[in-house]
């Protein structure tokens, strides 16, 4: 399992890459070394709040599309990680859960 600062540095490079700038570009347009972009995109560092509004504005995203994580997964994986949340679900809950999925599913 990736942790959060994982996930958030390649969240970040996903939507550097999207924008077709360098990492070395960001941190220009930030003033930050690029070296800690790369820290941040490997999850070896968290930006500061400020930094991460000077990345959002760069990018020209909301500080909210850096933890849209799921967005990417591949679906063995989206279906393996919904049957682990099921297991220990109560029968009332599962038909809720299935009239929802039933809906979607249409």
């Amino acid at each position: 399992m990736n942790t959060t600062k994982e996930m958030l540095g390649v969240r970040i490079k996903e939507l550097r890459k999207q924008c077709g700038i360098s990492q070395d570009q960001l941190a220009e347009r930030i003033d930050i070394d690029p070296k800690h972009v790369s820290r941040i995109e490997v999850g070896r560092s968290y930006p500061s709040l400020d930094t991460l509004e000077k990345i959002a504005m760069a990018l020209n995203v909301e500080l909210k599309d850096f933890f849209e994580f799921f967005h990417g997964r591949h679906e063995e994986e989206l279906r393996g990680e919904i049957g682990e949340m099921l297991k220990n679900v109560s029968k009332d809950k599962l038909e809720i859960i299935y009239k929802v999925v039933r809906a979607i599913a249409r």
